[in-house]
């Protein structure tokens, strides 16, 4: 199954959710994330993963192109400005969308900033393991 985790920036929620599908997935899916736009990765994104042992450090921020949206079977937007700016998607393209609370935008000390990162990632990872179940299904 290919799988398109499609975010504004693809800097924290669609890098995340691509992290745990390469996780869970295994060879058994083609996994991939892009942005409308491409705005780098975000350290912290990186770093709450790490504390859970997955490594998205190599992943790349990409923007989204024809060629993703070709080999897609399945586009997950991870954000309201994805889902409303996502290009047309062929018919057989099954499209997921996900309202999750950008941490980017968090605002506070450095421990709520992080806590908020956090507390994202383990969203993520729940989304993640329920949609590898239902594709699985």
């Amino acid at each position: 199954m290919n799988i398109l985790f499609l975010c504004t920036g693809n800097s924290c929620r669609s890098q995340m959710a691509e992290g745990w599908a390469r996780l869970f997935g295994g060879a058994e899916h083609n996994v991939e994330s892009a942005g409308i736009e491409a705005h780098g990765k975000n350290p912290r994104a990186i770093a709450a993963m790490a504390e859970k042992g997955v490594d998205i450090s190599g992943q790349e921020s990409t923007i989204v192109d024809d060629e993703k949206l070709q080999r897609a079977e399945v586009v997950v937007t991870v954000c309201g400005h994805a889902d409303e700016m996502c290009p047309a998607l062929p018919a057989s393209v099954r499209k997921i969308h996900w309202p999750l609370t950008d941490p980017a935008k968090a605002t506070g000390s450095e421990d709520e900033v992080i806590s908020a990162f956090r507390a994202t990632r383990d969203e993520v990872e729940d989304r993640v393991r329920h949609l590898l179940a239902d594709l699985a299904a």
